[in-house]
């Protein structure tokens, strides 16, 4: 009698073990990693003011169960993003904002090696089986409409091609805005990344929507 109660008290036990563990599952967030540079870091902003937290904020007022890793790196071009991107890949996501090229085009860069970089680093998310959003950049119009021109087609290029979430510029509505800018002209202050995130959120919702299905 003894025997087949502790044999029934350890099944329960297993059995509430298995069912805590399918509701910590079914509760844990999705993890949505923000990769790019200074203007997905939060350069010049407090964290929590930075695009990937306010964009965790609106997803989560929205309903999302979600965490938005910041992957951001001030200074990063593509080039050095992709020298990093499987080492931060590495700490796990089941979704990626891709957000790079500002500083090359800043720099003058060659668009065929920026979209070669962008094209590698897709190939990387890609095998990865991860949804990405890509969100792109224009060239600064100093550098010529040749240069612009060749630099801005590239982005939706790449969405087409690889078939990602795509969100033509991440600055829309920020750039050359001064009330939305840190005093560099470059930088969105924390009014401007919540222009950003306002812009961002249908895709960014469309994302988890990808990402779940992939769980699934």
């Amino acid at each position: 009698m003894h025997a087949s109660l502790t044999r029934r008290a350890f099944v329960a036990l297993a059995a509430t073990a298995v069912a805590v563990r399918g509701l910590r599952a079914e509760q844990a967030p999705i993890r949505l990693l923000a990769f790019g540079d200074s203007l997905i870091h939060g350069y010049g902003l407090p964290p929590e003011e930075s695009l990937p937290a306010q964009l965790e904020a609106a997803l989560r007022a929205a309903g999302h169960r979600v965490e938005v890793i910041n992957g951001g790196n001030s200074g990063d071009t593509t080039a050095s993003g992709l020298a990093r991107l499987a080492w931060t890949l590495g700490g796990g996501a089941d979704a990626v904002l891709l957000s790079l090229g500002s500083n090359d085009g800043l720099r003058g860069l060659d668009p065929a090696e920026t979209e070669k970089n962008l094209r590698a680093m897709l190939d990387i998310l890609q095998q990865a089986k991860l949804p990405v959003l890509l969100a792109g950049m224009y060239a600064p119009r100093n550098l010529g409409q040749d240069y612009a021109a060749e630099f801005d087609s590239l982005y939706p290029r790449l969405a087409e091609a690889y078939g990602v979430l795509f969100y033509p510029f991440l600055l829309q509505g920020v750039a050359l805005e001064p009330a939305l800018n840190q005093p560099d002209g470059i930088h969105p202050n924390a009014a401007g990344v919540a222009v950003i995130v306002a812009g961002l959120l249908p895709e960014a919702e469309a994302l988890l929507e990808r990402a779940c299905t992939a769980e699934g």
